[in-house]
C-alpha cells in the first residue's frame, strides 16, 4: 500500500450503503489505502471487478487475497478468523458496516447472529491484538436498536431504553455487537445508529415485511449518498476530538420525516395508483416495528456537517422515479393519463400485494396459520385485527411536530461529573443496583450492576447512561418486556407509554 497514506478497512462494501461509500472512498485515493473483506460471490466478483483492473488486479474466480494500486481485497468469510485478521493487518481505521438485515435477517437467524455479532467480535480482536490506541473503529448500529416506539413515545435520543421487538432477529445482533464495541478497549471507537436508508430503489424491498409497520410508525430517514457521506466524513475526525466513544443517532434530519402512511401514499401516487384500493389497512401490523424521529440526530451533525447541502425527503421520491425500470415509469404515466388502464392496474397490483400479504411470513399468512404468537406480537389479539377499520375511517396524526413523551434517564444529564451516588441512583432507576462498591469517577472503568431479576453484568457508566444499555438478559425477552418494566421504571416509560393495543 501507499506510503504516508491511512489505511482504511471498509466492511459490508457490497451492500447498499456500503457500495455508496466505498465509492466515496475510491475518489479519495490520493489520501487513503482502501482495504474490502467481501464475500467471493458471482455478483460481489462483478460489483468489484472493474476497480480491481483500474488497481491492476487480475480479476480471478474464488476466496484470496488481491492488492493493486490503492486496493486490497480480502475475498473470503468474516466467520474465518484468518480472514478478518488478514482484513484488519495495518489498518488505521475500520469502518464496520457489515451486517445481515430485515427481511434476510429473519429468514436465516443463526447466520444473521453470527455475522452482526460473532463478526463483529472477531473485528474487535483483531484491532485490540494489534493497536487499540491507535486504530479508530466506526461502527455502524440501527435504529431497530429502540424498539417499537409508536406515538407518544416516537421521539427518540441516545441514552433512551434498548428494546428489541418480537420476532426481530436483526436488533438483537446489533446491539451486543455495538455493546461489543463500546465495551472494547479501542480507544477511538463510536456507534452511528443508521435510520432506515432511503435507497432510490424502494420497489425491489418489495416484502411481507412490508405490512409489518404500523401505519402510524414515525420515520426519520437518510439517503443512500447522505448515508455514505455521513459515513466517509468520520475520516476528518481528529483523536483528541469530543466526537469519540459515543453513541449517535443517524438521520438526514427533521427535512427527511414522514409518517409511515405518508410515505406509502406518496409512492403509490408517484405510479398513479390509490394505495387505499389496492390495500387492506388491517394488513398493517398495529405495534412491534421500529423506527421513529431523533430529537438528537443534529449531534452528529455538529461533527460530521452530512446535513449541509444534504438531501430532503423531497429529493428523495424523484430518484425513485428515476431508479424505476422504464416499463414501470410507462406504467406510471399511463396510469395517470389513461382510467381504465389504472383501473387494471389497481386490480393486478391488488392482487400481488394480496399474495404478499398472503405469505408464511405475511399477516394474512399468519391469520390463515392461525399463528397466535404473531398475531398478539402486531396486533395484541385476533379481535383487535378484526377491529381494524377502513381507509374511510379517521386517521393517525400526521402532525411531525406533535407533542411526546421524552423519556428521563434517570441521571442529572446536565451534571459535569457524576459520582457513585449518581450511579447509583440512575440504576435504581432501572429496577437495579450498583454492585461495584468503590469507584473512581471514570465513566469508561467497567463497573459491576445487578438489573431487577438479579442478573448481575459488567458495563461501563458511559454505556449505561449515554448509550442506554442494561441487562442482556433482559433484552433478549422482547414478550416479558411489560412484566419487567412493572419493575423497571426506566423501561416502562416506554413500554407502558405506548400500549399494547392500538386502534386505528
Amino acid at each position: 500500500m501507499g506510503k504516508n497514506k491511512e489505511v482504511v478497512l471498509l466492511t459490508g462494501a457490497s451492500g447498499h450503503m456500503g457500495f455508496e461509500a466505498f465509492k466515496l472512498l475510491w475518489e479519495k485515493r490520493d489520501r487513503y489505502d482502501i482495504v474490502l473483506l467481501v464475500r467471493p460471490s458471482r455478483i460481489n466478483k462483478r460489483l468489484f471487478r472493474e476497480y480491481e483492473r483500474q488497481a491492476g488486479i487480475v480479476p480471478f474466480r474464488g476466496p484470496g487475497i488481491v492488492q493493486g494500486k490503492g486496493l486490497k481485497i480480502v475475498w473470503g468469510d468474516a466467520l474465518r478468523r484468518e480472514d478478518v485478521e488478514e482484513a484488519c493487518r495495518g489498518i488505521d481505521w475500520c469502518l464496520h458496516l457489515m451486517a445481515v438485515i430485515p427481511p434476510e435477517a429473519d429468514r436465516d437467524q443463526e447466520y444473521t447472529n453470527k455475522i452482526n455479532r460473532v463478526a463483529t467480535g472477531y473485528i474487535v480482536e483483531a484491532i485490540e491484538a494489534q493497536d487499540p490506541g491507535r486504530i479508530r473503529m466506526v461502527y455502524v448500529g440501527t435504529v431497530a436498536q429502540y424498539g417499537d416506539r409508536l406515538p407518544p413515545v416516537h421521539v427518540g435520543r441516545a441514552g433512551d431504553p434498548l428494546l428489541c421487538c418480537e420476532y426481530d432477529h436483526y436488533s438483537p445482533g446489533k446491539t451486543a455487537a455495538e455493546l461489543r464495541v463500546m465495551e472494547s478497549r479501542i480507544r477511538h471507537r463510536v456507534s452511528l445508529r443508521q435510520t432506515f436508508i432511503m435507497i432510490p430503489d424502494i420497489f425491489s424491498l418489495l416484502d411481507p415485511i412490508l405490512f409489518h409497520q404500523p401505519i402510524d410508525t414515525c420515520m426519520e430517514g437518510i439517503t443512500l449518498r447522505d448515508s455514505a457521506r455521513m459515513l466517509v466524513a468520520c475520516l476528518d475526525m481528529d483523536d483528541r476530538s469530543a466526537f469519540w466513544r459515543k453513541t449517535y443517532n443517524v438521520s438526514g434530519g427533521p427535512q427527511c420525516r414522514a409518517t409511515y402512511l405518508e410515505f406509502l401514499e406518496r409512492i403509490y401516487r408517484m405510479m398513479g395508483l390509490d394505495f387505499t384500493r389496492v390495500m387492506e389497512r388491517r394488513w398493517f401490523a398495529l405495534k412491534n416495528f421500529h423506527c421513529c424521529y431523533f430529537e438528537d440526530a443534529g449531534a452528529l451533525d455538529e461533527y460530521l456537517h452530512h446535513w449541509d447541502g444534504g438531501e430532503t425527503l423531497e429529493d428523495f421520491y424523484p430518484q425513485v422515479w428515476d431508479a424505476l425500470p422504464w416499463y414501470l415509469r410507462l406504467t406510471g404515466i399511463l396510469n395517470r393519463r389513461c382510467r381504465p388502464f389504472r383501473m387494471l392496474v389497481h386490480r393486478i397490483t391488488r392482487m400481488k400485494l394480496t399474495r404478499l400479504a398472503g405469505r408464511e411470513s405475511g399477516p394474512l399468512g399468519w391469520i390463515k396459520n392461525k399463528d397466535q404468537g404473531r398475531i398478539g406480537a402486531f396486533y395484541g389479539s385476533m379481535e383487535a385485527f378484526r377491529n381494524i377499520p377502513g381507509w374511510d375511517a379517521e386517521m393517525p396524526s400526521a402532525d411531525h411536530d406533535r407533542e411526546y413523551i421524552r423519556p428521563d434517564h434517570g441521571y442529572d444529564e446536565s451534571a459535569r461529573k457524576l459520582d457513585r451516588e449518581a450511579l447509583q441512583k440512575a440504576a435504581a432507576f432501572r429496577g437495579g443496583s450498583l454492585v461495584t462498591r468503590e469507584w473512581d469517577g471514570d465513566i469508561f472503568a467497567p463497573l459491576e450492576w445487578r438489573c431487577c431479576r438479579g442478573h448481575t453484568f459488567t458495563m461501563k457508566p458511559n454505556t449505561v447512561l449515554k448509550g442506554g444499555h442494561w441487562c442482556m438478559e433482559c433484552f433478549a425477552l422482547p414478550a416479558e418486556y411489560p412484566a419487567i418494566a412493572g419493575q423497571n421504571p426506566f423501561m416502562a416509560q416506554v413500554v407502558l407509554s405506548r400500549g399494547d393495543e392500538r386502534e386505528r
